[in-house]
């Protein structure tokens, strides 16, 4: 790696580390603004002034904003999340098994999606202009078109309901064999999947077609190269950056759709977690829960521009 290089990616961290700082600043003010009051809710419409009064002045609630926001940040610093307003358990604790339950889900989405992604975008690039081609294109459109809440409720409506094949909700408690796994994950999976092959295998197209319209794929065609070999030794090369980009963009959706998804199918993970503590006005645990979302999706475009960066040194190189 030669000193430009190191410099440009120094650069895209130190550029990422800001915004992660105004990630951070953004969440606490924006989630401090939200309506309602948790000391209220825990107390219930018949609490008096003065109860309500004391239960925020133990919760810290009536502390200056700029206060508040100290604090926290000095504790995130430390690695403290601090402390649910509703169970008063520690937040991490409560987000640590969600957490790894929705990256347990979105692993296997992403196992199930890129794959089937890149094979229907490659070929699609590479019979291009065929039957194949247009029935691909139109169907990951219809795919992309629909929303994903929409998906899910008729998961539900026809494989559970109507049909009677698998659970409403995914619970994945009662998982104790491959046949309970599959049952637990089949609806998720592939609501969560569907939009995001329809995405990455469009994306996927254009940057094959873009390849294989280049001048040293002519030219290796004129040389007689074999279809096969054009594809491992020119093509491939050329759009690992690409497509790396391409999955971190669409894997990035997981951030968004597995909101909807997770509470559809009452998935425990952190995504209803979430959705859960702002109906509670549950701050902190809303703070830190955004927070993660936050950190995954920027974590995930710096390592497609890191990667594009070494792509293109190494293009250069050649």
């Amino acid at each position: 790696m030669n000193a430009k290089l190191g410099v440009a990616i120094a650069r895209r961290l130190g550029a990422s580390c800001v915004s992660l700082v105004f990630v951070v600043v953004a969440v606490f003010f924006i989630t401090s603004a939200l309506p309602g009051d948790v000391a209220q809710s825990l107390l219930g419409q018949a609490a008096t002034p003065d109860a309500v009064a004391a239960l925020r002045h133990s919760l810290r609630l009536d502390e200056p904003v700029l206060l508040r926001f100290a604090s926290w940040a000095g504790g995130l610093l430390r690695g403290d999340f601090g402390i649910s307003l509703v169970s008063h358990q520690s937040v991490m604790s409560m987000v640590h098994e969600r957490l790894l339950h929705s990256l347990l889900l979105a692993g296997i989405t992403t196992l199930f999606a890129v794959p089937t992604a890149l094979l229907l975008g490659t070929l699609s690039a590479i019979f291009r202009n065929t039957v194949f081609d247009r029935c691909v294109s139109v169907l990951t459109l219809c795919v992309v078109s629909v929303p994903e809440f929409l998906v899910a409720t008729l998961a539900v409506l026809v494989f559970a309901v109507q049909l009677h094949l698998l659970p409403a909700l995914a619970s994945i408690s009662d998982i104790h064999s491959i046949g309970s796994f599959l049952a637990a994950f089949s609806m998720p999976v592939a609501t969560l999947g569907c939009v995001i092959v329809g995405q990455m295998a469009r994306m996927t197209r254009a940057v094959m077609v873009n390849v294989l319209s280049s001048s040293w794929v002519e030219m290796a065609v004129l040389k007689g190269v074999s279809p096969t070999a054009i594809i491992l030794r020119h093509v491939l090369p050329n759009v690992v950056a690409p497509l790396f980009n391409v999955m971190a963009l669409s894997l990035s959706y997981l951030l968004g759709g597995v909101v909807i998804v997770e509470s559809v199918f009452h998935y425990p993970g952190i995504a209803s977690l979430m959705v859960d503590s702002v109906a509670s006005r549950d701050i902190p645990l809303v703070q830190t829960c955004a927070l993660i979302f936050c950190a995954a999706y920027l974590l995930l475009t710096t390592l497609a521009d890191v990667v594009a960066l070494f792509s293109t040194q190494e293009r250069s190189r050649a």
